[in-house]
């Protein structure tokens, strides 16, 4: 197979090369983006749409902050990744307040709404009335606005069609996990499992929780947005990169985020699928076996240093969390973790610290 073409990727050189490039560069530019569609919510004429609008890009910052990351590596096409990355991830954190906080319990609404996240990737789509079903219909705009940014930027990617089947791919399963995550609560479990069936295949080392968690998660598209920036990519490299993110750097991903939620989703009576494990033990072997498995994943992919350093960071960001500490079961958890911690995941659990206490 050939490689990549390694002029257009310039992978950071360690932990202290990404983390400046990243205060430096990608934070920045994001948070222009993110002022740009702040200021596009503000006038979103429907009150529960304009406050939900606003909600995900005030609560929610953090995650199109992280996802830039995968703009370093290709800077010379930052103008179009870090802004696909924002559209991306704005639709995808607009969409779970709605549904999170929905006035509604149809899952044709929460599908519908979702339509929008796969016609964001695909150039060719028409965007639709995405409100059709739910009685909020007036938001000026605004989700139609970031879809057709997300088409116009993959339009630029030189690479995108060898990529564009892999993406459609997880968005997806991530729209069929928005869907069931979100029905009526007696309802959710059988319909998770329901659907799991017809996918156990694709992830047989994974249980129904964990393949769930996979499907939740951003990371495989956006890197799959960076592997596009490259005109030499191929159907084959696009499936391999496919292949080393799902599906477990991305139930890592969500599976840490869960860990830390786990008090307040009970709480607030939400799905939580690190609440599936029988034994804080179990959990904890099973998060273990899957960090295991992204390492071993990404060293198939070029850049895989790269891809290293991602893993310890989703791991040092998520447990150095504060909510961390105040969880007795989670705070065992990433004690046990931290201790096999390689010096990169020492390094940002510290640097990540630091930055709350700057924030």
């Amino acid at each position: 197979m050939s490689q990549f073409n390694q002029s257009r990727h310039q992978y950071p050189r360690g932990p202290l090369d990404l983390m400046r490039k990243v205060y430096r560069n990608t934070i920045p530019e994001t948070r222009k983006e993110l002022d740009g569609w702040r200021a596009a919510a503000e006038r979103i004429p429907n009150e529960e749409l304009r406050n939900q609008a606003l909600a995900s890009l005030r609560d929610k910052q953090f995650h199109c902050e992280g996802g830039t990351v995968y703009a370093l590596p290709d800077m010379n096409q930052r103008h179009i990744l870090i802004p696909l990355i924002v559209s991306y991830q704005t639709i995808s954190d607009y969409l779970d307040n709605l549904c999170d906080r929905s006035t509604s319990m149809d899952p044709g609404d929460f599908r519908l709404l979702h339509q929008s996240m796969l016609d964001a990737v695909n150039p060719e789509a028409s965007p639709v009335n995405y409100y059709a079903l739910r009685e909020e219909q007036d938001d000026g705009g605004y989700l139609h606005s970031l879809v057709t940014r997300c088409q116009e930027l993959t339009r630029q990617l030189p690479g995108y069609e060898a990529a564009k089947p892999q993406i459609q791919d997880l968005a997806g399963l991530y729209t069929d996990l928005q869907v069931y995550k979100h029905i009526k609560p007696e309802l959710r479990e059988t319909a998770l499992l329901e659907w799991w069936s017809k996918h156990r295949h694709r992830t047989p080392q994974l249980r129904w929780n964990e393949f769930a968690a996979a499907t939740g998660s951003t990371l495989g598209v956006f890197m799959l947005f960076l592997a596009a920036s490259d005109g030499h990519l191929t159907e084959e490299q696009a499936a391999l990169i496919h292949r080393a993110y799902f599906p477990h750097v991305c139930a890592l991903h969500i599976l840490l985020d869960y860990l830390i939620d786990q008090d307040e989703d009970r709480v607030g009576g939400d799905l939580n699928f690190c609440n599936y494990y029988d034994h804080v033990e179990t959990m904890l072997d099973r998060i273990a076996f899957i960090v295991e498995m992204a390492r071993s994943d990404v060293r198939n992919i070029p850049g895989n240093s790269f891809h290293r350093m991602i893993i310890e960071g989703l791991l040092a960001i998520y447990l150095s969390d504060p909510k961390v500490s105040e969880q007795q079961e989670v705070r065992a958890v990433s004690k046990r973790l931290m201790k096999k911690s390689p010096m990169t995941r020492v390094f940002f659990f510290a640097f990540s610290r630091w930055i709350r206490k700057k924030m």
